[in-house]
């Protein structure tokens, strides 16, 4: 985490140097090809913005969409830095907008260089993308788990609802499942995702659920390991996070 934070500051330095190089053209420019699709990404989807929106107290930026869920809570927390902001100061990032719409970069694909407010829609349709994507290894856990992983649908592992039971729900809908079906419900539960986890407590129940989904596990965690590291360093770094998470 704290890596990509200093990558996203990074990020943003170089933004607003590129920003004074803009205001003195009128066409899209052809930014430096080496990371320029990161320096425009959302840390949350980790693709370019697509409609941004900045957190008026600590200027973070994402793609309004991906703030979403964090707008939905009583105590929303900066899924970057953690800050607590104020959901009525969130507002839309014209600066980004204009920023995407006058660099453009290559695709991860086809090397075609995009214009970055449409590099979305571009990689969407672009064959080499999918070639790419196609061949990507297969999900495999770090250790066996609990929960079934089906055979025909790589990279996706399912847990059940702890409030009603609802099976075969990946993170993401476990997510949605909770905060349209059991926004209110004020029972203590054990977290499905993290009992599943070599280092996971299943006895341990959080004392609020929805927060602990929206700021933990917005993303799948096996997408993330690298596998290359020594397995027990990657499980103390884990347990090292967990432990600073809650």
């Amino acid at each position: 985490m704290m890596a990509m934070f200093r990558s996203f500051v990074s990020g943003s330095t170089q933004l607003r140097q590129q920003q004074q190089q803009t205001n003195s053209g009128s066409g899209p420019l052809a930014a430096p090809a080496e990371g320029v699709e990161s320096q425009f990404s959302c840390p949350i989807c980790l693709e370019v913005y697509y409609k941004p929106v900045s957190i008026g107290s600590c200027g973070h930026t994402f793609c309004g969409e991906c703030l979403q869920p964090c707008l939905q809570v009583t105590s929303p927390l900066c899924p970057l830095c953690r800050v607590p902001f104020d959901p009525k100061k969130v507002e839309r990032s014209s600066n980004v907008e204009k920023q995407l719409a006058s660099y453009k970069a290559p695709c991860r694909g086809c090397s075609k260089k995009v214009s970055l407010v449409k590099m979305r829609s571009h990689i969407s349709s672009c064959s080499k993308v999918h070639e790419q994507i196609a061949n990507c290894p297969k999900f495999v856990p770090v250790v066996p788990t609990s929960q079934p992983i089906p055979s025909n649908i790589p990279n996706r592992s399912t847990f059940v609802c702890p409030f009603c039971g609802a099976r075969n729900l990946d993170q993401q809908e476990l997510v949605k499942h909770c905060m349209d079906n059991h926004r209110n419900d004020p029972n203590k539960v054990v977290c499905p995702v993290c009992s599943a986890m070599p280092w996971g407590d299943p006895t341990y129940k959080s004392s609020n659920f929805l927060q602990h989904l929206l700021h933990r596990h917005k993303f799948s965690y096996d997408t993330f390991v690298d596998y290359s590291i020594d397995e027990e360093a990657a499980l103390q770094a884990a347990l090292a996070l967990s432990l600073a998470e809650n």
